[in-house]
């Protein structure tokens, strides 16, 4: 995996769905322009690249889910993203904050049955993120937001299948860096007052 080498920063926000990676993405973006920093807050997969369209219909099982060729997708979406958002953005110093990377190929790839060493290998020729924070919310606790939300359940969205995904993630701290697990069962202001302190610590050096 290729290091940053652009004058912007590169932010990740990981977890499994219902964990709140969304929302506390949004947190961060409106805390650093407060701040004075430009900031570019995206999302994986992708509305835009055509793999990125087949793999949310898949994952919505508006087609037939295959767990190898959805992974495949989302990172030939990856290229996109990166080509189209990410470097262009980091280039002119921007703060990029994306809202879920390879660590959800990784997490959600192993979930469903795929060797994480290939899993690796298809992201290997990507920009590594400078932060990644990873919320760690319980499978229930997920179901239950979920639920709330009143849209349509994705093929990830169910206890069982949260539980392995979260189990992988746990282990991903282990293998790369700069990885930072957030408690993402506190109220809102709570998650974000964790990440904002790292943010001002390894980010903003206050």
């Amino acid at each position: 995996m290729k290091k940053n080498t652009f004058p912007g920063k590169f932010i990740v926000f990981e977890g499994p769905d219902g964990s709140g990676q969304s929302t506390q993405s949004e947190l961060l973006k409106d805390y650093l322009s407060e701040n004075g920093y430009g900031v570019v807050l995206t999302k994986e997969p992708t509305f835009e690249s055509e793999p990125g369209k087949e793999a949310r219909r898949m994952m919505e099982k508006e087609i037939e889910f295959d767990p190898k060729r959805n992974q495949e997708l989302i990172t030939q979406d990856r290229q996109y993203h990166l080509e189209k958002t990410v470097i262009p953005a980091l280039k002119e110093g921007k703060i990029v904050i994306s809202d879920r990377y390879f660590f959800s190929t990784f997490a959600y790839g192993v979930a469903s049955g795929m060797d994480m060493d290939w899993l690796v290998e298809i992201n290997d020729d990507y920009i590594y993120p400078d932060l990644v924070f990873l919320l760690k919310v319980a499978p229930d606790i997920c179901v239950e937001r979920i639920v709330k939300r009143g849209k349509k359940i994705s093929v990830f969205e169910k206890e069982e299948k949260l539980e392995k995904i979260l189990n992988a993630y746990e282990k991903l701290p282990g293998r790369f860096e700069n990885i930072y697990i957030v408690d993402g069962e506190k109220t809102i202001p709570k998650v974000f007052e964790q990440i904002k302190d790292i943010i001002d610590k390894k980010l903003l050096k206050k």
